[in-house]
C-alpha cells in the first residue's frame, strides 16, 4: 500500500471516529438547577468577580451557549469540570451543602492562581483577573465567610 492510501484511509478513520463519538449522550445535560441560596455576600463587587470567574463551574448559573460544549469530545470535558466544580463547592446551593469543606481551601486556591484553571483561560479570557481582583476577590470572600 502506498502512503497516499493509508493517509487516505486515516483520515477517513479519524472523520468517521469523530462523527461516531457524537452519538454518546454524555456531556449534553445542558440544564442548570434552581438556585436554592447564595452566601450572604459582603458586597455586589465580590459576587460580581466570582460571577466573571467561578460561576460557570461552581454554581447552578452555568453559561450553556457555547458551540464546543456540544462537540464531543470537548463537551465530555466541560461536562466533568462542571459536575465536579459543583461538587466541590456550589456558589447556588451555600446552604445546602454547597459550602466547600475547608473554607481556606476556597481562598488558598484563588491566591495562587489554580483557579479558574488555565484551561478554562485558554477559551474564557474575562475569567482571567488581575492581581488587584483577586486581592479584591480574596478579600471578598474572607469577609463573606465572616459574615
Amino acid at each position: 500500500m502506498n502512503v497516499k492510501k493509508i493517509l487516505k484511509w486515516g483520515v477517513i478513520g479519524i472523520v468517521a471516529l469523530f462523527l461516531l463519538i457524537q452519538l454518546v449522550p454524555y456531556g449534553r445535560n445542558h440544564t442548570n438547577p434552581t438556585v436554592q441560596s447564595e452566601p450572604n455576600w459582603d458586597s455586589p463587587d465580590t459576587r460580581a468577580l466570582a460571577k466573571t470567574a467561578c460561576f460557570d463551574c461552581h454554581s447552578n448559573e452555568t453559561n450553556w451557549g457555547r458551540w464546543y460544549e456540544s462537540v464531543a469530545p470537548a463537551s465530555w470535558l466541560v461536562q466533568r469540570d462542571v459536575d465536579e466544580g459543583r461538587q466541590r463547592l456550589n456558589f447556588s446551593e451555600w446552604d445546602q451543602g454547597g459550602k466547600p469543606r475547608e473554607m481556606g481551601e476556597l481562598i488558598e486556591v484563588v491566591q495562587r492562581g489554580a483557579m479558574p484553571p488555565s484551561q478554562y483561560l485558554i477559551l474564557h479570557s474575562e475569567a482571567k483577573l488581575t492581581q488587584d481582583q483577586i486581592d479584591k476577590l480574596v478579600a471578598g470572600f474572607q469577609a463573606t465567610i465572616n459574615n
